[in-house]
């Protein structure tokens, strides 16, 4: 008899019940998921592809005619593949003089991103009054403003044109920046995600002597980072996809922003769908990119707001 083995502590060797090294699952379950029938996670993924090329199909067949020619885009039987592809739609609404697509588009980037800057503040001063203040008529100040998420935007086209009339900003980049630059919808999903977050962390910089303000800025604000790029995100895409209120107060061809621009590339004899493609892409860019920037802090975002009432 080796020294080795005679030394060798009692029990060693031997497999102590319960325990089993890691990635040795002989389980019931972990034999069920082993050997498990790979046919319903095809059939998962099969679906998830159609349903995938469900939604982004009139994405690619925008893309698609914007390199069309105009005969083929105007087209009545769908092509997806063109038999010569081509720029020139792309030429052309780029060097028209008449239909000045880079100052719309950076009208539109301009006044986007003004209006969700202004939109994140507000709604962040006041969903945080709402989840952490206390002050009188607290609850209904906060069912007031609730309710005017039910009230139709259409109805408030006109009393907010007369206002902008009176303050003298039509066709200006304050008639569309200005009033939208506070909404329930902000002040609601941010207040939501104040009260999810632990009172002990208020309670501690209080302690360590900051006021409520520095509260806010310093403990709030850094922590409420998803919740802030998700409102942020919405408040860009409504206003960059907003068509009607730029229509009625902006006048001068110089003045338009990306999406009422576009809708003068067709008249009533004839309707480009080459240009108005090629427009649209172009239109459609901004809005991936902060996309998939922000997809990260979209998800995160919106899943703890939702974690309270």
């Amino acid at each position: 008899m080796s020294t080795a083995t005679s030394a060798a502590p009692a029990g060693a060797g031997r497999e102590r019940p319960g325990r089993r090294p890691a990635g040795t699952d002989t389980t019931a379950s972990g034999r069920r998921r082993g050997k498990g029938s790979p046919v319903p996670r095809i059939l998962a993924y099969v679906a998830l592809v159609l349903l995938t090329l469900l939604f982004v199909s009139p994405l690619l067949y925008m893309l698609v005619t914007s390199f069309k020619t105009t005969a083929d885009a105007g087209s009545a039987t769908p092509q997806w593949i063109p038999d010569s592809p081509t720029l020139a739609a792309y030429r052309e609404i780029l060097g028209n003089p008449a239909t000045p697509v880079l100052r719309w588009f950076l009208n539109s980037l301009l006044a986007a991103a003004l209006q969700s800057l202004l939109i994140v503040a507000t709604a962040a001063l006041a969903a945080y009054a709402l989840a952490r203040l206390e002050f009188p008529g607290k609850k209904l100040v906060t069912l007031l403003i609730l309710a005017t998420l039910f009230v139709p935007p259409v109805t408030l086209l006109i009393p907010n044109y007369l206002i902008v009339g009176q303050l003298g900003w039509l066709d200006s980049l304050a008639a569309i920046v200005v009033p939208g630059a506070a909404g329930a919808f902000g002040v609601f999903f941010l207040r939501q995600f104040f009260v999810s977050l632990p009172p002990e962390l208020e309670e501690a910089a209080s302690l360590d002597g900051a006021n409520r303000f520095q509260v806010f800025w310093k403990v709030i604000l850094p922590l409420s980072r998803p919740a802030l790029a998700t409102l942020a995100m919405l408040s860009f895409l409504t206003n960059w996809n907003d068509f009607l209120w730029p229509v009625f107060t902006l006048f001068s061809p110089e003045n338009q922003t990306l999406s009422a621009g576009l809708s003068t590339l067709q008249n009533a004899n004839a309707v480009r769908y080459d240009l108005l493609m090629a427009g649209a892409m172009i239109a459609s860019v901004p809005v991936l990119v902060l996309f998939i920037a922000s997809q990260r802090y979209v998800v995160e975002g919106v899943s703890r707001a939702g974690v309270k009432g």
